[in-house]
């Protein structure tokens, strides 16, 4: 596979790489955030439940006080307290009778909860002591079981992470191979259909350059002249899938060349072409500029750019070709592009209308040659109005 399209490729797959991992990611972020809350209930619950034993011990404690208190409420009034946890006891109506702690929202439905740090148990004694009818008992949660739960939840999921997104990373790679093996045969089919392009496009043109067209009727100089068109519409093509397939093999001859002059001779090469559909083409100079570039390649991005202006245009339309300090541009009355296409214009086979031939590798190869010489390359286009390509330095 050429060195051309294996660059082309990965783009398209670092593309499609980070749309798919930004979903895959966020779906496993989800996932694992799922399980950890619900490892994180499992571990809590299984913390409660060791807990409840003992405190079920210490309730049982304090109700024996609780009924001593009520027994001996003349003699003592003093409600019971114990240094290894704080209770309250609240009525039938759970409404607090008296408490030793500052919480004062207390959840009846649970028999053990944790909130804030704190676990409360909740027990009924088997008589109303005081008018007990529910005693809540609060004691601080154990820290290092807080901390070893966090632990094993950063490393797990990270572990975990790493696995799903290693495991994701290879499943897109199985996914995007049928789009590898499609172009690599595209690249095959275009590296056949401009070998066997060569000689008859040279033929074609050399016939039709040793033709006096002075000596021709007017019938037949027509029918010249659209073979002509032809001739170089597919030489155009020619050169492209050549440039496109080839492109890493050919060696760069920087020169000075002069934009006036270039434009202007490119704008007699398609002449023809403009005459076909009636196009006005006006070409403007504000500033006489020169680039140290490859001769074939600017004629290259100067021939794609005007060759869309003409292919996209409308019949009687117009092109009007500016040279300015530090830029060029062309601007034409075309078809215009939406402005969502606009961003995807640079992507091989990408075009902005399908009902016009191409294959739509214009701007693709503007943009590899931009690249090259450090070109900035700007669409600006209105839709059903116009479109304008700029090419600065």
């Amino acid at each position: 596979m050429s060195k051309g399209w294996d660059t082309n490729l990965l783009s398209s797959e670092k593309k499609t790489l980070r749309s798919f991992f930004l979903l895959y990611i966020l779906f496993t972020i989800t996932l694992l955030s799922v399980l950890g809350v619900i490892y994180y209930n499992f571990q809590k619950d299984l913390m409660l439940q060791k807990n409840r034993l003992e405190l079920s011990y210490l309730a049982n404690e304090q109700i024996l006080k609780l009924k001593s208190l009520h027994v001996n409420f003349d003699k003592n009034r003093i409600y019971p307290r114990d240094t290894r946890f704080k209770s309250a006891i609240y009525d039938s109506s759970k409404k607090e009778i008296f408490s030793t702690f500052s919480q004062k929202k207390i959840n009846f439905n649970e028999v053990i909860y944790m909130q804030d740090d704190k676990i409360y148990l909740i027990k009924e004694p088997e008589s109303f002591y005081l008018g007990t009818k529910y005693l809540v008992l609060e004691v601080p949660s154990d820290e290092k079981w807080i901390g070893s739960v966090y632990n094993t939840l950063i490393v797990y999921g990270i572990v975990i992470f790493l696995v799903l997104v290693f495991f994701g990373y290879f499943l897109l790679r199985l996914l995007l191979k049928p789009m590898r093996e499609a172009i690599e045969l595209l690249d095959r089919f275009i590296k056949d259909t401009t070998h066997e392009l060569n000689t008859p496009v040279n033929a074609i043109m050399s016939n039709i350059e040793m033709i006096d067209r002075s000596k021709l009727d007017e019938k037949l100089a027509r029918k010249i002249k659209r073979i002509d068109i032809g001739a170089r519409t597919v030489s155009n093509l020619y050169q492209d899938l050549t440039y496109l397939t080839l492109a890493h093999k050919i060696v760069s001859n920087d020169e000075k060349i002069d934009l006036k002059e270039l434009i202007e001779e490119r704008i007699e090469y398609f002449s023809l072409f403009c005459d076909s559909k009636k196009l006005d083409v006006s070409f403007t100079c504000k500033e006489h500029m020169s680039l140290h570039i490859d001769r074939k390649k600017i004629i290259k991005l100067l021939d794609n750019l005007i060759s869309n202006a003409i292919k996209y245009n409308k019949i009687k339309g117009s092109i009007d070709i500016e040279l300015g300090k530090n830029y060029f541009e062309v601007l034409d009355s075309g078809r215009g592009i939406n402005k969502h296409k606009i961003d995807e214009m640079f992507q091989r086979y990408a075009r902005a209308d399908e009902s016009v031939g191409g294959f739509g590798i214009g701007l693709s190869i503007v943009h590899m040659i931009a690249l090259e010489y450090s070109l900035h390359v700007s669409i600006d286009s209105k839709e059903s109005q116009w479109t304008k390509v700029r090419v600065s330095w």
